[in-house]
């Protein structure tokens, strides 16, 4: 059996690097968090309870694998999914928890 959708190993590996961002709790409820709309730090931290710092480490990283975005707003550096491919991966995540794993499962 011959398979033509196998991907190169070099892609392969930058979707399983794209894949592994999403395995941190904290990340996860961030990119949650900027689903419902744009945030600074201090808005991050304080509405998942962790201290501005540990926000930037993690936004820095999400930065890096091009799930967030960000701009300038006066001294402000203000967050957003980087486009709506991220808020779909995060939707179907959500939904395949609840079909599967979920309180209804």
């Amino acid at each position: 059996m011959e398979f033509d959708n196998i991907l190169p190993e070099e892609e392969v590996t930058d979707i399983a690097d794209f894949f592994k961002v999403f395995g941190d709790p904290t990340r996860l409820r961030i990119l949650f968090l900027l689903d419902s709309g744009e945030a600074n730090v201090n808005s991050i931290s304080a509405n998942l309870g962790i201290s501005a710092s540990v926000a930037s480490q993690h936004l820095k990283l999400l930065r890096v694998a091009r799930l967030v975005r960000w701009r300038k707003d006066g001294k402000n550096v203000i967050y957003s999914l980087n486009d709506e491919h991220i808020s779909r991966i995060l939707a179907l995540g959500t939904e395949h928890y609840e079909e599967t794993i979920g309180p209804e499962a």
